[in-house]
């Protein structure tokens, strides 16, 4: 009987003993899920807003301050504004109805705060003094509501984008209001998104890469060094290692030197042509358009019978590397009676003949030179030629949101060269499928526009944007960047440099 109820007992003991074991792991388990539900380390400032603002489509529109746009040259293009108080019914239908028209571009700014630009304070040896620009008290800019120091002419201008970017920012301090615009200068480095570096390295190029006989160094060179003793000295640089820094190299040759020091920044550029991968490459830079040289073809009535000449080219013939297929075209198309193809330069009034053949013609031939990039792109556009690009390495302005195919005629070059492959394939282009295209250059022709003040969607505007949707990329770099800070020594930190490629001229 005794064990009997020892038994029992022992029995009654367990199962105690078991049920408050169960339920202190169930409660344990309890605690470890609530824990790991919501995080509370995250920065929700760092974080995107996923609302759409706006979207170019092929119809009708808002700007994005709800004002409608005013077209530049008779511009059809509309921008929508992001369809708050609409329902969704709406909503389905206004994406259903661009599905079906086709999207051009899709222009997408996080809600409707713009970009923000801390910007150096440099010395204006570095932008306004080399356009002789003398500073009066002590500021390094010049004011702009009274004083705008004019950019020199001829090809200086193609490659004059520090130029309008520079004076954007300048301005964005005195818009009424700034939300309007794609970019604004703001004073504190910790609240801005990039940081702007003004160097006129295009213009410097330009004007000064040449060595002076008393010269050791060109004043090129020496202001690049210096640029780069400055940034890299800087908090800014230092907070992130260069990687939200914008840096203008838009000319092929500009930044030789510095280059291969400022590479963990966003450069602006024409094409990654004479640059290595390592120092330059699609996932972090910016390509920018040249600005066109040809004057505008404002209201253009003329048709598709109205153009005499189909196929048009001036310029350089006997180029470098893959431009040796300039040549070769020469000789395959001299002989076609309704194409033009000639040497041309912006010598003897070369802009105005150049200006007036573009506008004669249908199509206006885009042959990489001696890089896979050339202002000959964005004359085209602007007299409303449908470009013909045959430049296997090209690299297009806002690609990631335009549709270059809606308005150009992209062929291989391994096909260009064979016999009469070029000029069949544009003599079966007919009348509708051209005039649907040069419909198309007229509603893009204004992202490609450079002007002071910027208006939107213009060129100055689409650069700004095209920076603004590589800030996410930049944050997660940064971020990554700290995972071991705490165990890198101080020899391991600092500046490093990626030997310059070998195919510089």
């Amino acid at each position: 009987m005794a064990d009997r109820y020892g038994s029992s007992a022992a029995r009654k003991s367990f199962l105690s003993l078991f049920t408050m074991a169960s339920m202190l792991f169930l409660l344990s388990w309890f605690f470890v899920l609530r824990s790991t539900d919501r995080p509370h380390f995250i920065d929700h400032n760092m974080l995107p807003n996923l609302k759409p603002v706006s979207v170019i489509n092929d119809g009708n529109s808002k700007s994005f301050s709800e004002s409608t746009v005013q077209p530049l040259t008779g511009n059809k293009t509309i921008l929508e504004g992001d369809g708050e108080g609409e329902g969704e019914e709406a909503t389905e239908k206004k994406e259903e109805g661009a599905q079906q028209k086709g999207s051009d571009v899709n222009c997408h700014r996080n809600g409707k705060e713009p970009l923000k630009v801390y910007m150096y304070d440099l010395d204006p040896e570095f932008h306004f003094g080399l356009l002789d620009w003398k500073p009066e008290g002590k500021s390094v800019w010049p004011d702009i509501r009274t004083n705008i120091p004019s950019y020199p002419g001829g090809l200086n201008l193609q490659h004059s984008i520090e130029y309008w970017l520079t004076l954007d920012l300048l301005a964005s301090e005195f818009y009424e209001n700034p939300n309007s615009h794609a970019a604004i200068r703001v004073r504190n480095s910790s609240e801005a998104d990039v940081v702007f570096v003004p160097f006129f390295s295009s213009l410097s190029f330009n004007r000064f890469s040449r060595l002076k006989p008393h010269e050791k160094s060109s004043r090129d060179k020496t202001l690049q060094d210096k640029l780069v003793k400055f940034v890299t000295s800087q908090k800014e640089w230092k907070r992130t290692g260069g990687r939200d820094h914008i840096v203008m190299a838009h000319h092929p040759n500009s930044m030789l030197n510095a280059r291969t020091k400022l590479w963990p920044s966003m450069f602006i550029l024409s094409d990654f042509g004479r640059y290595s991968p390592k120092i330059a490459n699609v996932e972090k830079d910016v390509i920018a358009p040249y600005k066109h040289l040809i004057k505008s073809y404002v209201n253009d009535t003329s048709t598709f019978d109205s153009r005499p000449t189909l196929l048009y080219f001036q310029g350089a013939i006997y180029r470098k590397d893959g431009g040796i297929v300039r040549q070769e075209l020469f000789y395959l198309l001299r002989d076609e009676k309704d194409v033009h193809f000639s040497f041309g330069s912006v010598q003897k009034d070369g802009v105005n003949k150049a200006s007036h053949g573009m506008h004669s013609s249908k199509f206006c031939l885009n042959i990489a030179g001696d890089t896979p990039s050339s202002n000959r792109l964005f004359d085209a556009i602007a007299s409303h030629c449908v470009p013909v690009i045959i430049s296997d390495e090209i690299e297009l302005p806002y690609e990631d949101v335009l549709d270059y195919s809606q308005f150009c005629i992209f062929v291989r070059t391994s096909d260009a060269i064979k016999e009469n492959f070029l000029i069949n394939l544009i003599r079966s282009i007919k009348k509708d499928e051209w005039t649907r295209m040069w419909q198309k250059l007229q509603e893009v022709e204004q992202f490609f526009e450079f002007q002071f003040p910027s208006k939107e969607v213009d060129a100055v505007q689409m650069i700004w944007q095209a920076v603004a949707r590589k800030v996410p990329a930049i944050r997660m770099k940064v971020n990554k960047s700290k995972r071991f800070s705490q165990s890198v020594t101080r020899k391991e930190r600092g500046l490093s440099s990626i030997p310059s490629p070998k195919n510089f001229w």
